[in-house]
Formats: C-alpha cells, structure tokens, sequence
C-alpha cells in the first residue's frame, strides 16, 4: 500500500495540469527546431498537411497507407534477409530511410511515413525491450511498482539519434513533393506493453491496475505523456510536418474506462503540442473506436482516423465537418478485383464530403496485399477531382452528436 506522501506525489503526476515539472533532472533535452523547417506559407505545403487542417478548395483528397513501407513489398523482404533484426532495420539511419522511401518512390502516396515502432523510445526512458519473431515484443521487467515509475528517466534524444537523423534525410528527399509523417503511442497503448511484459489479449494486468493501483498507473500513464509531448516535438523538429498518434489498443477499454484512462494523457500531450508546434496537424487513430468517435473530437487533435468497421458517411455525421477525418477503406479490398476497389475508394471519398478528409485504410496493409493493388489504390486517388464527385451537390453544415 502506497504512502499518504507517496500518493499524493503520484495524484501530482495526472494530467490535470498541463505544466511542467520544476525539477531539473525530470526535463529531457529538445534541439531547437529549424527555421528552414519551421513554418511555411498555406500555398508551399504539401496537400495532405492542408487537408489535415480542413481547408477548403482543395482538388481531391491526399492518400497514404498505414504500414505502407514493409513486409507486403518485394524489395522490403529482400531488404530483411539480408537485415534480419527488426531492430536493427527501425534503428539503424540507412535502413530507416531506404524502407521508408520505398513505397514512396514505387507509388508515389500523398504521405510518407517513418518507418519505426511504437516502442522504439522505450529504451530512451529507461525500459528495454527485445522482439521476438514469435511473440513480439518483450519486456523483462514489466512496470507495475511506485518505485519502478520512479527509476523512470526523461526521454534522452542521444539514444534517438537514428529518429531524428533519418527525419531531416527524409525531408530533404521528398523536398515538398509529399508530406512527411511522424508517429507515436498514445499513453495507455504504450503502457499496456510496458505493464503487461509484451502483446496480451486479455488486458488483465493494467485492467486490473485501475482499481488495485491507481496511483501507480496514474504515474507512469503521466510519465509517459511527457515523454511521448517530447518525443513528437523533436520529430517536428527533424522534419516531421504531421504526427499521427496510435492509442492502438484504446478500443479494448469500455468508452466511460476510455474517458478516464486514456483520453485525459492524450489531451495532456495535444495540449502542448499545440503550445510548442501549433502549425502541426494532429490525427488520432484508434482501433475499434466506433463506440468512441464523439468521445475523441475534444482531445484537441485535428485529424480523427476511423477504422473500417465504421461506416464513413455515419462517422462524418456523428463528427460533423468540423473535424478532419482519415480512413478508412477495409484491407482486405486490396485483395479484391481492382473494379471493385475502385468502387470502394470512390464510395468512401463521397461520404467523407470535400474538405477535411485524408483518404487511408482503416487499418494496417496486410501480408501478401498484392503490390498491384497498392499501385491502383494511390493511383485511382489522384484522378479524383472533388469538382467531378460533387458536380451540383450541396455540402452540409454538419455538427458533431453531443
């Protein structure tokens, strides 16, 4: 059982306030962004950062895949055998560029990707981790103790070099002719692996920690939340024009559990996001969020990803045009006949309406998608022209379901 002094010191850690904490050695180091990269004029950026913003005239939507670089592409598979170690081709400078870079130079997308994990600033703030090809990634020593959270360390950029080098290479290969996304966990997903040890079905650890440890996963959900602030400001930093932020494993908590355990860091990191990049849009995806869209729109984010199983047209209702959407065609019609997909893509793009809408998967491209159907999904997207689709019809004033 915790101390009166110690929880006290825990309830200081939520996200209550968003201010930062005094003590010199809680702060982690942040270059200063560059003034080259900083801001530029509406007119410069790329489509999808304005999409991103909801702006209006745009003429189609911007298009780019979640998981677009890797294991479905031929020359990504060459790639790792000769680099076996997912490690090593997420965190080695060269590799990280080369595999990002090559679904952008085979087909062109809209939005090019880091290629990284989630879990790659693990190691920066004191949790190391290992993957193993069968079970995923491995924590020794899951975080479930007051004083586990406490030998938690501000995030060191030193041991994140390879993120920010292969950042600013990136920027300067795609010079402007796509936007350059960065990622990261949201809180409660990233504390699922670092309380459970690894990939879980079940949950039952940090489930069970909101009501036998509150204080405790109260710590460590607010430790992350800075760290992840930290982490996304220096990708922007490095070149980043658009964060995408995964709380992949939000959709596993009941909606009023949601409310309690994940959107309050969210809102923690959005808010000073917002503060210290305001020119960089935010998209916030959630697997399984159909029972949280509303729930999502006051996070602060600008870009709200739905998955597949949410029809397109309910999603924009429920989140009115105020907001920007992102998804969300189903995987698995990349394996359907390239007719039917472009069916499919024109039927998502007409729901989501003409402005504010950044057209996606509804989750990660799958083994074996056949590169064919990659190459057709970006190409079917820029021949749309928003003009085209809505020849004659009036856009509707939509307000978001309380």
């Amino acid at each position: 059982m915790m101390s009166p002094t110690a929880t006290t010191a825990f309830l200081a850690a939520a996200p209550a306030s968003t201010s930062s904490s005094t003590n010199h050695h809680r702060r982690s180091r942040l270059p200063t962004i560059s003034a080259s990269l900083a801001s530029s004029s509406s007119s410069e950026e790329p489509l999808l950062v304005r999409a991103a913003r909801g702006e209006d005239g745009l003429p189609r939507p911007p298009a780019w895949m979640m998981r677009q670089a890797g294991r479905y592409m031929a020359e990504y598979q060459a790639l790792a055998k000769r680099h076996p170690s997912f490690r090593e081709r997420s965190e080695t400078t060269d590799l990280i560029v080369e595999i990002t870079l090559q679904p952008w130079r085979a087909f062109a997308p809209d939005g090019v990707i880091l290629f990284s994990d989630i879990l790659t600033p693990l190691p920066a703030i004191g949790v190391p981790f290992d993957i193993s090809d069968s079970k995923g990634p491995l924590i020794q020593s899951p975080v479930r103790s007051e004083e586990q959270v406490r030998e938690l360390t501000p995030i060191d950029f030193d041991k994140l070099q390879f993120v920010g080098e292969s950042l600013k290479i990136l920027r300067s290969e795609i010079d402007g002719k796509a936007a350059l996304l960065g990622f990261v966990g949201a809180p409660w997903t990233i504390a699922t692996y670092v309380v459970e040890g690894g990939m879980t079905n079940t949950y039952t650890n940090i489930k069970s920690m909101c009501h036998t440890a509150p204080n405790v996963l109260r710590g460590l959900l607010a430790h992350l939340a800075e760290a992840i602030s930290d982490y996304i400001i220096y990708q922007v930093n490095s070149g980043a024009q658009c964060i995408q932020i995964f709380d992949s494993w939000g959709g596993q908590l009941p909606p009023h559990v949601w409310e309690q355990w994940s959107k309050p860091y969210i809102k923690q990191i959005v808010n000073k996001i917002k503060i210290e990049c305001p020119h960089v849009p935010l998209v916030l995806y959630i697997n399984g969020n159909g029972g949280l869209l509303e729930r999502m729109t006051d996070t602060g984010v600008d870009v709200i990803g739905l998955d597949w199983t949410v029809d397109m047209a309910d999603g924009r209702r429920r989140l009115g045009n105020g907001i920007s959407v992102q998804g969300n065609v189903d995987p698995a019609y990349l394996f359907s006949p390239l007719p039917i997909l472009t069916d499919e893509i024109h039927r998502v793009v007409k729901s989501a309406g003409p402005k504010g809408h950044i057209l996606n998967l509804g989750h990660g491209v799958l083994v074996k998608t056949p590169e064919e159907a990659v190459a057709h999904f970006f190409d079917v997207t820029r021949s749309l022209r928003y003009d085209t689709l809505f020849q004659g019809s009036v856009t509707e004033e939509l307000q978001p379901v309380a």
